[in-house]
């Protein structure tokens, strides 16, 4: 079974930072491109930030010069670092990943449960 292992969300106010963890744990033959989607009540859901295998990254317009993300593929973990934050940043903070759980799977898109951010004023 694959999972994703979500952590580092919380409160903070607006100017503060926030560290994101994704970790995938469990058949990971293949981890391709790795994001995290957000979605605050009433709102669709938005890419914030993705990175692929090989490192090459795309930010959502809103987070530009503000988020980082980054990867271990060692680790199987990626990290979305949050600076500069504001109180339209709160949300719900979802992990995906696109992983292929063995030799003869074929590659599927994962979610985590989410981590709540929420930025105060």
């Amino acid at each position: 079974q694959v999972q994703l292992v979500e952590s580092g969300g919380g409160l903070v106010q607006a100017g503060g930072s926030l560290r994101l963890s994704c970790a995938a744990a469990g058949s990971t033959f293949s981890i391709g491109a790795i994001g995290w989607y957000r979605q605050a009540p009433g709102k669709e859901r938005a890419l914030v930030a993705a990175i692929s295998s090989g490192g090459s990254t795309t930010y959502a317009d809103s987070v530009k010069g503000r988020f980082t993300i980054s990867r271990d593929n060692g680790k199987n973990t990626v990290i979305l670092q949050m600076n500069s934050l504001k109180p339209e940043d709160t949300s719900v903070y979802i992990c995906t990943a696109d992983i292929r759980s063995s030799p003869w799977a074929t590659m599927k898109k994962f979610w985590g449960q989410g981590t709540q951010v929420t930025v105060s004023s």
